[in-house]
């Protein structure tokens, strides 16, 4: 089967496009990477703007509710270079592999529109209301047949889900209940309840995605646990543009080891991060277990509290996942004091001060009232997206 077409899984962003060769196993149940990836930088395009603002989400939301997405023309520049990126990375695998049929699996971002092939709302970038049609066009070898078009625009958040459990390296493997906090260009949630992948999309009702979620400030929670949040808290307690940022390199890798330099502004920022990432880890906690009691406010403010009775009630976490670029800092060494030990210990201070968490929770994740740190893991599938991307491709295609 998987001779003949070749799989190409991506994973876009708000900074760049990742495409990488899936490989499928004999019986068709399980898959990898090949070593042939392709990742493709949208700030070399000439057409990025690195001091980009995308349009307000309640803007872009009320658009979306009148059926009317009005695209601005910064919004249709910016876009060009996410297009460009695509062509260029899925053109290197194509001449790579020498491959003539291709079957194409992306993960993006942002909220679909209704036939799935475009981005109708995103936090971190442009709108591209025909995103999947345009890159299709774009496909310029002449040789090339497309084993099926692009059949949807899945979310990069069910695609980490999808790697993580079919992966050998995957973290939902073998575990009955899990939560997944993808932190790469936006943050990516995934469920594994009762054995099972469950879609927040399916869930929407009990359950709301990061990036619907909001502070007492009215900032999306995405900021502060994705790599170009992050980044924008600090640039501004720095009062360094992010534009200058991206330009000289310093990205959360670079910013945790300012930390460690004992940087104000570094230190600073990963304070914040800390004990807001520990309150979105202990409302997911008391969500799945006992039912939202809406800790957070929505960025669009019709959205509708979240219902506090679901069918998976009671149920208890066995790991909490951070993941994508996020995770890999999460692996180092110097991210235990400087941003682990601090929300292990703001986590700690919230399930155990809870009034609502019985006994039974309580004493499944406090050890000596502390956090068990062996519940949060760091994956170790930095490409967890682009696989599951391949993945879903191929799903669909075989039906």
């Amino acid at each position: 089967m998987s001779d003949k077409i070749t799989i190409i899984g991506i994973d876009g962003g708000a900074s760049k496009v990742s495409a990488h060769i899936v490989e499928v196993s004999e019986n068709g149940k399980s898959f990898s990477l090949s070593g042939k990836r392709s990742v493709k930088e949208y700030r070399h395009y000439p057409e990025y703007h690195p001091d980009f603002k995308p349009v307000s989400l309640p803007i872009q939301l009320s658009q979306i509710n009148i059926n009317n997405i009005n695209l601005t023309e910064a919004e249709e520049k910016h876009a060009k270079a996410y297009y460009s990126a695509f062509n260029d990375a899925i053109s290197d695998l194509v001449k790579l592999t020498k491959a003539k049929n291709v079957l194409i699996g992306i993960g993006m971002p942002g909220v679909k529109t209704t036939d799935e092939r475009g981005i109708a709302a995103m936090a971190n970038g442009p709108r591209m209301p025909n995103f999947a049609t345009e890159i299709e066009q774009r496909l310029d070898a002449p040789d090339i047949t497309l084993a099926a078009p692009i059949s949807k625009l899945g979310s990069d958040a069910d695609y980490c889900g999808f790697g993580e459990e079919y992966s050998e390296n995957g973290a939902f493997r073998n575990i009955e209940n899990a939560y997944y906090l993808g932190g790469g260009t936006g943050a990516a949630d995934a469920l594994k309840l009762h054995g099972e992948l469950i879609s927040f999309d399916e869930c929407k009702n009990w359950i709301a995605k990061t990036w619907e979620m909001s502070d007492k400030d009215g900032k999306s929670m995405e900021v502060y646990c994705s790599a170009n949040g992050i980044q924008s808290i600090y640039s501004k307690i720095a009062s360094i543009s992010q534009g200058e940022l991206i330009s000289n390199n310093i990205y959360i890798e670079k910013i945790l080891k300012k930390a460690i330099d004992d940087e104000k502004s570094a230190i600073k920022t990963w304070q914040i991060v800390s004990k807001k990432l520990a309150k979105l880890l202990f409302e997911r906690i008391f969500t799945i277990y006992n039912g939202s009691q809406n800790i957070f406010s929505f960025i669009n403010p019709n959205r509708k509290n979240l219902d506090s009775n679901h069918n998976f009630r009671r149920t208890l976490l066995n790991r909490i996942i951070i993941g994508q670029r996020l995770g890999n800092v999460f692996q180092t060494k110097s991210a235990q004091e400087i941003i682990i030990k601090p929300l292990i210990k703001y986590l700690s201070q919230l399930i155990k001060e809870s009034n609502s968490l019985d006994s039974i929770a309580k004493s499944h994740y406090l050890l000596d009232d502390k956090f068990n740190k062996n519940i949060l893991v760091a994956s170790e599938l930095r490409e967890a997206p682009e696989l599951g991307a391949g993945i879903n491709a191929f799903k669909n295609y075989k039906g």
